[in-house]
């Protein structure tokens, strides 16, 4: 299950052929990204197992499994911007209980990243993915 906002990512993916066009554009979308406060830059929002710098912040609406993940993220840098700009469109309006559905690695595997990102990066997303599970977790319970 994936998100308009995802769909619009991996058309726009299919389109680009050339991978140096494809991170060219996951930088454009970590671009996009709002920055985040800096007061919520905090060791409980950062994300463990990345190289870079990750935090991200849950915006949470409603209660239990029907409450709709929204969250905001930030990093040092570029690429992972990006990438947290593509899991927010995988993620982002969905409920809780739809969020914990969400098979990330098949709908990433869509984009092509487990082929171009190092082990570092793709750790890094595996750890986002985990974390943004684990807030879903958390919040439906």
């Amino acid at each position: 299950m994936a998100t308009e906002a995802f769909e619009e990512i991996a058309e726009t993916f299919e389109f680009l052929d050339d991978w140096e066009d494809r991170y060219r554009h996951v930088i454009e979308l970590g671009k996009a990204l709002p920055p985040l406060d800096d007061a919520l830059k905090v060791p409980a929002t950062k994300v463990e197992g990345c190289a870079s710098q990750v935090w991200i912040v849950p915006r949470i609406d409603g209660q239990g499994a029907s409450a709709v993940l929204d969250f905001e993220g930030e990093s040092d840098a570029m690429i992972v911007r990006g990438l947290i700009a593509i899991l927010h469109a995988l993620y982002a309006g969905l409920t809780l209980e739809e969020a914990l559905s969400v098979d990330a690695r098949a709908e990433l595997t869509r984009l092509g990243l487990n082929d171009h990102l190092s082990a570092q990066r793709s750790n890094g997303l595996r750890a986002m993915v985990e974390r943004l599970r684990g807030i879903a977790a958390a919040e439906a319970a």
